[in-house]
């Protein structure tokens, strides 16, 4: 199972370092208004992101994904994201 570590850079900003066979690191912008959409405050952004990870990892491999996106990019590639993530809270 993978290792997610989710660290806050500034503001809307996070680095999350994926440790599989290979260790990645990704940079993901996620604004307040597209956080409070998906989890109305419930959780906390960095477990919004480790949520999110855990998610795409389920369908491909943490080599395969984005070393730098927006976290409504997600929903473009896997369109059953949104709802998912909002039922995971």
């Amino acid at each position: 199972m993978a290792r997610i570590e989710v660290r806050q850079k500034d503001t809307e900003t996070f680095e999350v370092t994926v440790r599989e066979t290979a260790t990645t690191t990704h940079l993901v912008v996620l604004s307040q208004d597209y956080y409070q959409k998906l989890t109305e405050g419930k959780v906390s952004p960095e477990m919004l992101i480790e949520k999110s990870f855990e998610f795409l990892l389920e369908r491909e491999s943490n080599t395969m994904i984005l070393a730098r996106f927006d976290l409504p990019i997600i929903g473009d590639y896997f369109p059953e994201y949104e709802k998912n993530i909002v039922q995971t809270f």
